[in-house]
């Protein structure tokens, strides 16, 4: 039974072993075997995706593959390449999905809870590099004393918006009337004066 099936889909062989060629020169690409740049390997990953445009003609019955192939690609484009310029930066989405999973399990066993704290959502940007970047080393007060001072600033009134803007909507959520009459007194509150 399996002859027979493979004696009638041997047309089709050629093709996919050409399609399954840039799929693996692709992976070969990205996976970076010989540590260039991240600039270089969006070079030579464009070339790819162009052989592909110039060879589809070669793989006709893999057009619309190709095609959806270097669509999605294209979309991933803008991420695809920071990990050959960013030292220990996980490869692929497995490698980082593992990462963010021992963050939470760290986090649950330091804080006693069973799910993740609410806070890792508002303020997960600091507290997921935070907590990476210490179990990678161990930081001195000097480093923190290298940190831009702007930015710091920047970064905390940022946090402080998205943390004001998410009381402002549990406020409202546990009573929408007192709220909004709290917002109209306001309102008329900044009258300028005559």
């Amino acid at each position: 039974m399996i002859g027979r099936a493979l004696a009638r889909t041997a047309a089709l062989w050629p093709v996919v072993r050409q399609g399954f060629v840039f799929v693996h020169a692709a992976a070969r690409l990205l996976a970076d075997p010989a540590g260039e740049t991240g600039a270089k390997v969006r070079r030579r990953f464009d070339g790819l995706l162009a052989a592909m445009q110039r060879h589809r003609r070669r793989v006709v019955d893999l057009g619309a593959a190709l095609d959806h192939f270097r669509k999605v690609a294209r979309s991933y484009r803008p991420g695809l390449f920071y990990a050959p310029d960013v030292a220990g930066l996980p490869r692929t989405n497995n490698a980082l999905e593992q990462l963010f999973g021992s963050q939470r399990y760290h986090e649950r066993r330091a804080t006693g809870r069973k799910t993740a704290s609410p806070g890792a959502v508002l303020r997960g940007s600091v507290r997921l590099v935070a907590g990476i970047g210490t179990r990678a080393r161990i930081l001195s007060g000097r480093d923190l004393g290298r940190v831009d001072r702007a930015r710091w600033q920047d970064l905390r009134r940022s946090l402080d918006d998205r943390r004001q803007a998410r009381v402002a909507r549990t406020r409202f959520r546990r009573d929408p009337d007192a709220y909004l009459t709290a917002l109209e007194r306001q309102a008329q509150q900044l009258d300028l004066p005559a």
